[in-house]
Formats: structure tokens, sequence, C-alpha cells
């Protein structure tokens, strides 16, 4: 006697029509595994899992209007038990911390091969936690670097967009004295060399994406 095994339902929200349609024909080359809805971004992303219930969404991470983030964090507050996969072109130690503290339970990069990609489904499914084998060397390397603060990142935001010190001190309400005090501290944890080092770092490892 056969037994009837369900396919594993899945959802892809990624606003790349050619990247979702990989992801589909990788997955539709599974004999356990459909694809049962389609997302262009956040939003939609969020809609269409009401409707449908999936056992696990591939989430991207830049999505226009309501970006991944956003979408994986509203999700796991409505549905506690969903499992969902970022998949993004951009790695990082504090943007998978991110992707990990809203929710996540998987985080791959878009270069992962097709039996990566449905070997990660696979994981989830049977409750187990995914990371890109790149993305994990860089979190084992920073493990003990301490994270930037709210105040710290404010500051380093402004920084990347041009503004001087005195200009962020307006900006934020705070004395000049306070910005270098945090610019010194955001050097220190990054082991910048200069401000725009630290832009640079900061952007590599994810802390801010603008």
């Amino acid at each position: 006697m056969t037994v009837d095994v369900r396919p594993i339902r899945v959802l892809i929200a990624d606003d790349h029509p050619i990247m979702r349609d990989g992801i589909v024909a990788a997955i539709e080359s599974a004999r356990n595994m459909t694809v049962v809805g389609q997302a262009a971004d956040g939003a939609e992303a969020i809609v269409r899992y009401r409707e449908l219930r999936p056992d696990v969404a591939l989430v991207d991470l830049q999505m226009p209007g309501v970006d991944g983030l956003q979408a994986i964090s509203t999700l796991r507050g409505e549905f506690p038990d969903a499992r969902i996969i970022v998949i993004t072109s951009y790695p990082g130690d504090a943007r998978v911390k991110r992707a990990i503290a809203v929710g996540a339970n998987a985080y791959l990069l878009k270069t992962a091969t097709r039996d990566e990609i449905l070997m990660a489904i696979q994981s989830v499914m049977n409750g187990r936690r995914v990371v890109a084998t790149d993305v994990a060397g860089q979190i084992a390397s920073h493990a003990w670097s301490e994270m930037l603060s709210d105040r710290e990142l404010s500051v380093l935001r402004l920084v990347a967009t041009g503004h001087t010190n005195k200009r962020i001190a307006d900006i934020l309400c705070v004395s000049e004295d306070a910005v270098k005090a945090r610019l010194k501290n955001v050097m220190a944890k990054l082991g910048a060399l200069d401000r725009t080092h630290a832009v640079t770092l900061a952007r590599n490892r994810g802390f801010f994406d603008d």
C-alpha cells in the first residue's frame, strides 16, 4: 500500500521576477515540494501568506515598500510557527542577527545552489536552522565584537549621508562632544581607521543598507 505524502507548500517573495522564476524551477524540480504562491514585495507576501498558509516562505530582504524584515516580523507575530527562509544578495553578521531576531529560521544567499535551497527548505521543515556557510563564517569572525547601539547608528547614518559633526549634533539635539564620543565608540567597535571606513564596514556587516 502506498502512502500519500503531501508536498511541502512554498511561498516565494522577491521583487525580481527572474529570481522568482529560478527559485520556482528549483523547487518544482523536487518531488516533495511545490510552489503555491509568489509575491513581489513584503506587503503582498503578508497577504499571500494569510491566504495560502504555506509550509515555508522564502523571503527576500530588500523589497519595495514593506521590506523583508518587516514582513517576517509581521508574519511571526500572527503565525508564531511560521517557517521562514531569508534569501538575499546581502551577507553581513549584523544583518543575519536582525533577521533571526525577527523570526527567520534560515538565511541563504542568492548564490545558493538548487540543492542548498532544497536542503534548507527540508531542514526548516524538520525544525532546524540554516545559515549559509559564508555568512556563518562572518558571524563567527565577529562573535566577540560589540554591536552598535541605536544612538551610535543614528550618528553613523548621518555620517554616511555626508553631514558634519556640528550638523549631526543639531539634527540629533545633542552636543558636538556627544557626537564625537559616539563616533569614537563606533570606530573602536568596528576597528575602523576613520569615519569613512566606519561607514563602509558598517554597510558590509549589515548594520544599515542605505
